[in-house]
C-alpha cells in the first residue's frame, strides 16, 4: 500500500515547564494547558456527573453491608479480566465474602450477558449481578436475570444500542444523558470509579468504623486499571493518562500485582522502567490468550493471586499461549494473503471495506487477524470465522474517518434481517451473521465504507514530529521523551523521520531488520535500529546505501548497559 510522511502540526502552546522538544511534541496532540500534564491522581475527574454512578454504587454498598452474593459477569478480553479482578479485590477489601465470578466462554456462550450466562449464573444464587467491561447491549439476557429476581448493575463503556436493557442500574459515560467530561474510560476505568464511590457510601454509613475494617486505598489497584485501560486501545485522553501514569509508578515501584510482575517478567520486560507500550504489547497480549484460546478466568486469577509463586506459575502458562496465538495468527494471516492473491486483484480493485473469511479460522484470534490485514491494506478489514448452526462471527478493525459501529448500523438499518448481533467502538466491532448472507453483506459493508473513504484515504498516513539533530542521539532525550508520557491511542508516542547512511544490515530472529545508521550530518556517529517484522524478499537491501526512516528514539539495555536504539516503524531505501 502506498505510504506518505507527515508532520504533524505544532500549535503555539506556552508550555514553559516543560522541555522544548516535549513542548513541541505535546502541542501537536493539541495539548493547550498544563493543567492537561498534570497526572497526579488530585486531578482525576469527579465521578458526580457519570450518570447511574450513585444507583449503581447503593447496589453493591448494599450488598456488602447486608453480605449479599455478587456475581461479576465479565468481557473475555484484558479490559474484561481486569475490570473483574478489580471489582473483587475491591469489594473483599471492602468487606464483602461472597462474591463471584463468570467469564463466557467466547466459543460457547458468545460476548456479553446473554440468556445462556444468567442461566448458568443462576446456579450460584446470587443476589446481583454485576457486568464489567459490557451489558449494555444485552437487552434479553438483563431482562431474564430481572425476571428471576436477580438485581444487575451493568457497568460499561461500549456505545449503546436504540434500547437500553432494563438492569436496576447502568453506568456507562457514553449512555444517553450522562455528561461525565471523559467518553473515553476503558471498562475498567468505568468500574474503578464506581468502586471509588461505593467506598465513599460505605463511609458515610459508618461501614468501616463499624466492621473494624481498615478502609481500603483504592489506589493500590491503579496498576491493574493502567493495564486495562492501555490494553483495551481506548483514547489516552488527560483523565486516562492519569489513571494510566498513576499505576505504571506502582508498577515501577515494585508495588503492583504479583500476577503482573510476574507478567512482566516472562515477557522479559523489567518493572522498574516500565512504559505503556510494556503493557500494550508485552503484558496485554499475554492476558488476552487466555480468553483468546482457552478461559478467561486462568488470566483472572493471575490477576487476582497474592502468592508470587502461583503468579509466575500462571504467567508462564499464559506465555504459552500467547506463543500458540502468535503461531495460529501466523498461520491465518498467510492464509489471508493467500486469499487476496488468488483473487487476482491488484491495489486498485481490493474492497474498500474487505472481509475475509475462511472455514478453519480461530473465533479467538480473527481480531488480531483484522488488525494486521487492515495494517497491511489500509482499510477496515471484518475477519470471519465460524461459530455454530450455520453461523459466523467477525471481529472488525477500522481507520481514521471510519466509525465502524456506525457502518454497520448503517447496514442493519437498510437489510435488518442480516445482522443478528453486532456492537463495539469507532475503531473495532463485532457482528455475527448466518453463512449464507455473507456474501451480500461483503457487498453492503463495501459499499457503505465507500461513503466514508477517498481513493486517496487509501494511502497510509505515517505522522512524524518532524526530524531530530544529531545532538538529539542520546540518553538523556531519550529519557525526556519516554517520561513525557503515558503514550498511546489518540496521544501517540513521538515519532521522528529522517535520512540516515546505511551502514550495516542484518536479519535477525525471522523478520527483524538490524541495522547500524548514521546522520547524514554526521556520519561518524553510528546509531543501532531495529524494524520489526520486514518484508524480507525486500530486506536486506544490498544496494541501498541510505534510508529514510520513521523511527522513535528509545532505550535498549542489554546486560544492565543502556544504549540509544531507533524503534523504526517504516524504512525505505533511498
Amino acid at each position: 500500500m502506498p505510504r506518505i510522511i507527515k508532520q504533524r502540526d505544532s500549535a503555539v502552546a506556552q508550555l514553559s515547564s516543560v522541555h522544548p522538544l516535549l513542548g513541541k511534541i505535546y502541542s501537536a496532540r493539541s495539548v493547550v494547558s498544563e493543567d492537561e500534564l498534570d497526572c497526579s491522581a488530585s486531578q482525576l475527574l469527579s465521578p458526580k456527573t457519570l450518570k447511574g454512578i450513585d444507583a449503581g454504587a447503593s447496589l453493591l454498598a448494599a450488598a456488602v453491608a447486608e453480605q449479599k452474593k455478587v456475581v461479576i459477569v465479565a468481557d473475555f478480553d484484558a479490559d474484561g479480566a481486569t475490570s473483574c479482578a478489580l471489582s473483587i479485590l475491591a469489594l473483599r477489601a471492602m468487606g464483602l465474602v461472597d462474591i463471584d465470578f463468570l467469564v463466557p466462554n467466547r466459543f460457547e456462550y458468545g460476548y456479553g450477558l446473554t440468556p445462556e450466562i444468567v442461566e448458568v449464573a443462576k446456579a450460584l444464587k446470587p443476589d446481583l449481578i454485576m457486568t464489567v467491561d459490557n451489558g449494555i447491549s444485552s437487552v434479553d439476557g438483563v431482562q431474564v436475570a430481572q425476571d428471576a429476581g436477580i438485581d444487575v448493575l451493568v457497568t460499561d463503556h461500549h456505545l449503546p444500542g436504540n434500547t437500553l436493557p432494563n438492569a436496576t442500574a447502568i453506568v456507562n459515560p457514553n449512555q444517553p444523558g450522562c455528561e461525565f467530561e471523559s467518553k473515553n474510560l476503558a471498562g475498567v476505568g468505568v468500574a474503578f470509579y464506581v468502586l471509588s464511590q461505593v467506598r465513599a457510601q460505605l463511609r458515610e454509613m459508618g461501614w468501616f468504623m463499624q466492621q473494624n475494617i481498615a478502609e481500603p486505598n483504592l489506589a493500590q489497584f491503579l496498576d491493574i486499571v493502567a493495564l486495562g485501560t492501555v490494553a483495551d486501545v481506548v483514547p489516552l485522553d488527560a483523565n486516562n493518562r492519569r489513571l494510566v501514569h498513576q499505576g505504571i509508578q506502582r508498577i515501577r515501584k515494585g508495588v503492583a500485582r504479583p500476577g503482573i510482575l510476574a507478567l512482566l517478567e516472562v515477557a522479559k520486560r523489567s518493572h522498574q522502567s516500565v512504559v505503556a507500550s510494556d503493557l500494550g504489547f508485552a503484558v496485554g497480549p499475554r492476558l488476552n490468550a487466555a480468553g483468546r484460546l482457552d478461559d478467561m478466568s486462568v488470566g483472572i486469577r493471575c490477576l487476582l493471586t497474592d502468592d508470587p509463586f502461583e503468579a509466575k506459575e500462571i504467567a508462564e502458562e499464559l506465555d504459552g499461549l500467547n506463543q500458540d496465538r502468535r503461531l495460529i495468527e501466523r498461520g491465518m494471516q498467510g492464509e489471508a494473503e493467500q486469499v487476496l492473491e488468488s483473487m487476482s486483484l491488484n491495489e486498485k480493485e481490493i474492497p474498500y471495506g474487505l472481509c475475509l473469511y475462511e472455514a478453519q479460522w480461530h473465533q479467538g484470534v480473527i481480531g488480531i487477524l483484522a488488525s494486521r490485514i487492515k495494517d497491511k491494506f489500509h482499510r477496515p478489514v471484518i475477519a470471519f470465522a465460524n461459530s455454530d448452526q450455520g453461523e459466523v462471527k467477525g471481529s472488525a478493525r477500522s481507520v481514521s474517518g471510519v466509525h465502524i459501529r456506525d457502518v454497520l448500523d448503517a447496514v442493519a438499518s437498510q437489510r435488518p434481517d442480516i445482522l443478528q448481533k453486532f456492537g463495539g467502538h469507532a475503531m473495532a466491532a463485532g457482528l455475527s451473521l448466518q453463512l449464507g448472507h455473507l456474501d451480500e453483506f461483503k457487498q453492503l459493508f463495501d459499499l457503505e465504507v465507500r461513503k466514508h473513504l477517498s481513493e486517496e484515504d487509501l494511502t497510509q498516513v505515517l505522522w512524524s514530529d518532524g526530524e531530530l539533530e544529531p545532538d538529539d542521539f542520546n540518553l538523556a532525550t531519550a529519557g525526556i521523551l519516554r517520561d513525557g508520557g503515558p503514550w498511546g491511542q489518540r496521544f501517540p508516542e513521538p515519532a521522528f523521520n529522517g535520512v540516515f547512511n546505511l551502514v550495516q544490515q542484518r536479519i535477525v530472529g525471522q523478520n527483524h531488520l538490524k541495522m547500524v545508521v548514521a546522520p547524514i550530518d554526521n556520519p561518524q556517529q553510528v546509531i543501532d535500529a531495529i524494524a520489526f517484522n520486514v518484508d524480507t524478499a525486500l530486506w536486506p537491501n544490498l544496494d541501498a546505501q541510505a534510508v529514510e526512516l520513521v523511527y522513535k528514539l528509545d532505550i535498549n539495555e542489554f546486560r544492565g548497559i543502556h544504549s540509544v536504539q531507533l524503534l523504526v516503524d517504516s524504512v525505505e531505501a533511498v
